[in-house]
């Protein structure tokens, strides 16, 4: 049944990329098919910083939309509110609690109640390289540290940019909680974040991330431009690398790039057999109730097995389900999946990408490794300090320091 154009069905989020708005459009089609008019409210901005001031303003403005992207602790957060629609009998109906990974179960529940349907899951410690770029100077995927840099001077003796890398602050975060998870494991980088012990930003793999990241900076790209613009330069081969989370699969695709023929993905060096992830996934706002249906219809609609073997392929991500058809995956996908299947000891929820801390952490760290990385002459020690800082103050004020 197709949906009317005066009924529309409002989701918001921040995919604007061309592959983001590939499968957007995927999810509105087969949306419509259901009877649901799928307007986009996208707001641009890499990390969705600007939706979630787009969508507190619209809640408090009365004007909240039927959907809206949220990740992580975000999730509970709006449902301690009790602003979204419990979406337990469309839970219950579908077995999520059987079909869906136990950390993604536990993602989107809230006091006992399923608060958020679940689209795909992405990781962040992914090195691209650019097949061509490679096989014509001779050299292989570097899984240390030390190869990435012999590799990386070999690329720029050769003319290459060794490493595409953006000066905005979430895509320094980005590279640098790569790094944490690279010279912490899993473990340690869940403390770091997720339990606020200000203590641990002294410790030496801190210290060592921190000048792995300046010491990156002599092979990155210059300027701050967006990912999607960083993916382009990979797939031209102006760039050799790039470390970002796998949404960069789905951009390259959507620019008619494959895995086997043009790029291809391994682990960052020091982080195999781990997961660096976020989930995306859509809360439904109860409102007065009047899209009720259509809201637990795109919830079962969104976990089905066709929309998450469809959706996921093109957004660079992997389906939330346990019984996903891995033989239909890609290497970079397979990957993926198998290593989040491991379970929660090889787990990483990546902070700036909303699944590790609150907002007021996460954009006080983003700030300070921009600074330090923005800026030579910050030293070590100085960032160490500023962030443990922040991190004891919020602590305090939440009583959550351990």
């Amino acid at each position: 049944m197709a949906a009317h154009a005066d009924d529309r069905f409002d989701v918001l989020h921040w995919w604007t990329s061309v592959s983001e708005r590939r499968a957007v459009d995927e999810l509105a089609a087969r949306a419509d098919d259901e009877g649901i008019a799928w307007r986009n409210a996208a707001i641009p901005g890499g990390a969705g910083i600007g939706a979630m001031k787009v969508l507190k303003a619209r809640v408090l403005g009365g004007r909240a939309p039927d959907s809206a992207q949220l990740i992580g602790p975000a999730i509970t957060e709006w449902a301690e509110l009790g602003l979204l629609l419990e979406l337990d009998d469309v839970a219950a109906a579908g077995n999520w609690n059987t079909k869906l990974f136990p950390t993604i179960w536990t993602l989107v529940r809230q006091r006992g109640h399923v608060v958020a349907a679940p689209l795909g899951i992405h990781r962040i410690n992914v090195l691209f390289y650019n097949r061509k770029v490679f096989a014509d100077a001779g050299l292989t995927p570097p899984k240390t540290w030390a190869e990435f840099d012999r590799v990386a001077d070999a690329l720029a003796r050769r003319g290459v940019t060794p490493l595409a890398q953006s000066g905005q602050p979430w895509q320094v975060a980005t590279l640098f909680e790569t790094l944490a998870l690279s010279e912490g494991g899993p473990g340690f980088y869940r403390s770091l974040y997720a339990r606020r012990n200000s203590n641990l930003w002294f410790d030496a793999r801190v210290t060592r991330a921190l000048n792995r990241l300046r010491e990156l900076r002599r092979y990155a790209s210059q300027g701050e431009p967006s990912w999607d613009v960083l993916a382009r330069s990979l797939g031209r081969g102006d760039t050799a690398m790039f470390i970002m989370g796998d949404w960069v699969k789905g951009e390259l695709q959507a620019l008619g790039k494959g895995v086997d023929a043009d790029f291809g993905c391994i682990a960052v060096p020091g982080t195999e057999n781990m997961h660096l992830y976020s989930v995306d996934s859509f809360v439904m706002f109860a409102g007065n109730y009047s899209t009720q249906p259509e809201q637990e219809k795109l919830a079962k609609l969104m976990v089905s097995p066709s929309i998450q073997a469809s959706y996921n392929h093109i957004k660079g991500s992997v389906p939330v389900r346990r019984d996903a058809d891995t033989a239909s995956m890609d290497a970079c996908a397979r990957s993926s999946w198998r290593t989040f299947a491991r379970g929660a000891d090889v787990l990483a929820p990546s902070m700036v990408h909303r699944m590790a801390t609150d907002e007021t952490l996460k954009d006080a760290i983003i700030a300070q490794l921009h600074r330090f990385y923005s800026d030579d002459h910050v030293p070590v020690g100085e960032i160490q300090r500023r962030i443990a800082g922040l991190v004891r103050t919020l602590a305090e004020q939440g009583g959550d320091d351990k």
